[in-house]
C-alpha cells in the first residue's frame, strides 16, 4: 500500500481509521493500541526471519526468494505502522505538554500518567527486545547468504575448465556481487 501525503490527515493511513478528521489526538489508548500492533508485526517479522533461515540451514534455496518477498511484505507494513504510531505519539506528547518530537521513552516518563507510563515502558521494553532480535535474525541470515553465494561460486569455478577458470575469480566475483 502507497501512503500519499494527503492520506496522513485523512484518517486512511492503517491503524489510523478511526482518527477524528478536526485534527483532535485519539489519545494514549490509541497509541497503545498502535504500539500492541507494531509488537505484532515486528513478532511476524521475527517468524518470517526465523523461517528464512530454517531455509537457508537446510539448503532449501527454492523458497528463499519467496521468503525473502515475505520478509519484505511485512516490513512494508511494519513501516506504515511505525508511521501510525509517530503521528499518533506526536499528537499524545502535545496533548501531555511535551514536545512534538517525544520518544516513546519521553512519553512512558511522564510522571502525572503513572498508569500510562508503566504501560508504554511495557511496550517500549517489548519493541527494543523484538528489534533486537529481528538484528540477530538478520545478520546470521545475511552470513547464510553469504556463505551460500560463496559456495555456489566455488562450485561453479570448479566447474570451468581450467583454461578459463583464473585464480581469486570467485572471490572477486562475490566482493563484486555484495
Amino acid at each position: 500500500m502507497q501512503l500519499q501525503m494527503e492520506d496522513i490527515g485523512a484518517g486512511t493511513i492503517p491503524g489510523l481509521a478511526s482518527a477524528n478528521t478536526r485534527g483532535n489526538p485519539m489519545g494514549a489508548t490509541e497509541l497503545s493500541a498502535l504500539l500492541w500492533r507494531e509488537r505484532e508485526w515486528l513478532e511476524l517479522l521475527v517468524f518470517k526471519l526465523e523461517v528464512q533461515q530454517l531455509l537457508l540451514t537446510a539448503g532449501r534455496s527454492r523458497w528463499v526468494e519467496r521468503s525473502s518477498r515475505e520478509v519484505e511484505h511485512v516490513v512494508r507494513s511494519l513501516r506504515e505502522a511505525s508511521l501510525a504510531r509517530t503521528l499518533e505519539s506526536e499528537a499524545l506528547a502535545e496533548e501531555w505538554g511535551l514536545p512534538a518530537d517525544a520518544t516513546l521513552r519521553d512519553l512512558a516518563d511522564v510522571k502525572n500518567q503513572p498508569t500510562w507510563s508503566d504501560l508504554l515502558s511495557s511496550h517500549l521494553r517489548a519493541l527494543v527486545e523484538l528489534a533486537d532480535q529481528v538484528a540477530q535474525l538478520r545478520a546470521s541470515n545475511e552470513q547464510l547468504l553469504r556463505s551460500s553465494l560463496r559456495s555456489t561460486q566455488e562450485t561453479i569455478a570448479d566447474h570451468q575448465p581450467p583454461a578459463t577458470r583464473r585464480d581469486g575469480d570467485v572471490a572477486r566475483f562475490l566482493d563484486e556481487d555484495l
